[in-house]
Parts: C-alpha cells; structure tokens; sequence
C-alpha cells in the first residue's frame, strides 16, 4: 500500500494600518526570515480560530478576520513539503505588551510593499509577496464561504 498524501495546512493573517502591513521576522530552518503572522491549523480549530491564534501568539495582536484573501498551494522542495494556506485579511488591535511571543519570532515589522520587496531575500516563502499583492488588487471572499466547516 502506497503512503497517503497529506499537506500541510497553515494559516496567515494580511493585516494593513496606514499603508503598511504587519510581519514577523522569525528564526526558519537556521535563518532569519519575514513572513505574515502564519502557521499550522491544530486539531480541533477552525481556521480563523487557527489564524487568530497565531497572530496572537507571534505578535501579541488581537486579530479580528474580516475577508479570506486566498487559498494557495505551494511545495518546499527541500523537504518535499506541499503547504496548503488559507490567508485572511483582517484589522488588528494591540500589540499586548505584557504578551511573551513565541521563541521562534525575532522582531515584528509594519513594512510598507515597497519596504517588503526591497527584502525579498528574506521572504519564508513566495506566498508572503502573494497574498499582499493579491491583498492590495482587492481579492476578498467573505468568510462565510468556509461556514461549512464541520467537527
């Protein structure tokens, strides 16, 4: 019997105030890296559960999600790992500076697009570009399009 394919699901949140977007500069396979505030669906959540959390957790913001932005698939090839993220546009209150963030997050950012192409060598993946750009060409679905969600 052949092993089962599973990818992996992870969530971020594309979150813009006066023109800039928030990241999280974060420890990723030995080296410093940008990336939205993202991670991994856990069992039992929901996926705007997920990616509140993980907002939370990673930069100390209270996310409230407003749109899902986009569905993307994308393969890291050096471990052979296909991602499957939900990204989700949102407004985002805080930070709480009594909140410890997770080790792995060096320092969080408001980055302009153009601060953030101009540090395109450090983007964890080609989906940090993506769901901005897809962000600012106005691509939104309404959050009730994942009401289908079952436990």
């Amino acid at each position: 019997m052949s092993e089962v394919w599973r990818p992996s699901v992870t969530v971020a949140a594309v979150v813009e105030r006066d023109g800039k977007f928030l990241f999280v500069e974060e420890i990723a396979d030995g080296k410093r890296v940008l990336n939205q505030p993202a991670g991994h669906l856990d069992p039992g959540e929901s996926l705007l559960e997920a990616c509140v959390r993980e907002t939370l957790e990673e930069t100390a913001h209270a996310l409230e999600p407003s749109a899902l932005v986009g569905i993307y698939r994308w393969r890291h090839e050096p471990s052979d790992t296909t991602f499957l993220r939900f990204a989700f546009a949102g407004s985002a209150s805080g930070p709480d500076p009594a909140r410890r963030l997770d080790k792995e997050i060096v320092a969080t950012h408001w980055l302009t697009p153009e601060e953030l192409s101009a540090r395109r060598a450090m983007h964890r993946s080609p989906l940090v570009t993506r769901c901005v750009a897809d962000y600012l060409a106005g691509v939104r679905f309404p959050l009730d399009v994942l009401s289908r969600e079952f436990a």
